[in-house]
């Protein structure tokens, strides 16, 4: 069979990887994977080092790599700046278990790129940032209800899971609705509920499920209009597309935003920013009915606080977002005509997270920050041909994320893309040959 073809010659070309993943699976539950997106039949490479856009398995082969720490390269693996903030900062000292400079330097950094940040607390990754959101606002609004639109992920917890009826979450005070003002409407008029969720782009990674830009600007507004605090997930997006994040590009001010990825420059980093009134629960002055005691060993610890640091300093003239943009403007201008000549139903389309949709045209989007259909299971769907074409572009030399997207980093090059195009039409043609997917 092709498929047997295809995952043989894959071993045959990662066997020490195999050699790994045989270790792994007696060690990890979920099928010898530490993330349910590094799960592939039959296993994902084994990586042992990476620079720039490049990285390199236990086996040798190179990839050009689209996953880019799941968001949080902007500039690319082992950047110089940040290697070199690194480096000295372990030599004097991991974690003081006290207060220090470095968490003040990197504090005051994100207050000055993103206006909204009258405060800032710190959390060792982006979800805990987005629990705390919902905590604050439940002690400022004295509610207890959560409102969140389809598919916008804020993490794995009960209250944040996708989807809400997962097994055994409970999250009874969670409702979800889709991008709808009357719907959001009618839901906030019930003054029922302590926090409006908003994921920075739309639902999945900066937007596979798009936001459009007017309906983020009535949010605030709405949710004001009934006492809700409007919360803006910046995990993904913060600081990456400009130096202010998604806000700054729609031009809206959240009461809370959460940050993760980038802001750690790679190292596992959270942060909560937004009004001063509603974070003064943080304050030991605050009655002790209105307070949050907030614990957390790992939190603004100074070897993270320097790798913030140093990438924050590097990118807040904006020219790293720009190229990262420019250059995943040249992949969808490319890609998108490759598939247009090869007459395959797939469209590129997104910001420096470029997504890549694969199946039912429904209309020529208006731009190239949506994709062509409006049914979301089309849009989201992980199906069997996506999983191959997974494989298939391991095969070639690149390394993605499920093939659902092409994460976008300063370090990459046109040259970059241009590899990555000719072996994306590549392996769609051998999808074709064995029947894994069909010409329009």
């Amino acid at each position: 069979m092709a498929g047997d073809a295809l995952t043989e010659a894959y071993k045959k070309t990662h066997p020490r990887s195999g050699e790994l993943h045989e270790r792994a699976i007696n060690v990890f539950a979920g099928d010898g994977a530490t993330s349910f997106v590094r799960i592939l039949d039959p296993y994902r490479p084994y990586i042992t080092h990476a620079r720039g856009s490049k990285k390199w398995d236990a086996d040798g082969n190179e990839y050009i790599d689209y996953v880019m720490g799941h968001g949080a390269l902007l500039l690319g693996h082992s950047h110089p700046t940040v290697v070199k903030a690194v480096q000295e900062q372990v030599a004097r000292g991991v974690h003081y278990g006290d207060n220090h400079e470095l968490e003040v330097e990197w504090g005051e950094l994100i207050k000055s790129m993103m206006p909204s940040a009258e405060r800032v607390e710190f959390f060792s990754c982006g979800q805990e940032s987005n629990l705390m959101a919902i905590r604050l606002s439940r002690i400022f609004t004295g509610r207890k209800k959560i409102l969140r639109f389809v598919e916008n992920f804020h993490g794995w917890a009960d209250e944040v899971a996708l989807p809400p009826d997962s097994p055994g979450i409970t999250s009874r005070e969670v409702k979800t609705i889709p991008y709808d003002l009357n719907q959001a409407e009618k839901e906030l008029a019930t003054e029922e509920y302590a926090i409006l969720m908003t994921e920075g782009g739309g639902a999945h990674m900066s937007g596979q499920v798009p936001l459009d830009f007017d309906f983020v600007r009535e949010l605030p507004a709405l949710a004001h209009k009934y006492g809700t605090v409007w919360h803006m997930d910046e995990v993904v997006t913060g600081f990456r597309d400009a130096v202010g994040g998604f806000q700054s590009l729609v031009g809206v001010r959240p009461d809370l935003s959460s940050l993760g990825k980038i802001v750690g420059g790679g190292l596992g980093a959270g942060a909560l920013a937004g009004r001063s009134d509603i974070m003064q629960a943080f304050s030991s002055r605050t009655p002790g009915e209105k307070q949050v005691l907030h614990s957390g060993t790992w939190n603004a610890n100074p070897l993270t606080s320097s790798a913030g640091i140093a990438t924050l300093k590097y990118i807040q003239d904006g020219k790293p977002q720009a190229k990262a943009n420019q250059l995943a403007s040249y992949l969808r201008k490319q890609g998108n005509g490759m598939l247009k000549d090869k007459g395959i139903n797939g469209w590129l389309y997104g910001r420096s997270i470029t997504h890549f949709y694969l199946g039912p045209i429904e209309f020529e989007p208006a731009d190239e920050t949506s994709p062509p259909s409006n049914d979301i299971n089309n849009v989201v769907g992980i199906d069997r041909a996506r999983l191959r074409l997974d494989l298939h572009l391991l095969n070639r030399g690149i390394s993605t994320l499920l093939a659902r997207m092409f994460i976008l980093s300063s370090e990459h090059t046109e040259k970059d893309v241009d590899k990555t195009v000719s072996a994306l039409a590549d392996a769609l043609d051998a999808m074709i040959a064995e029947g894994s997917i069909k010409k329009a």
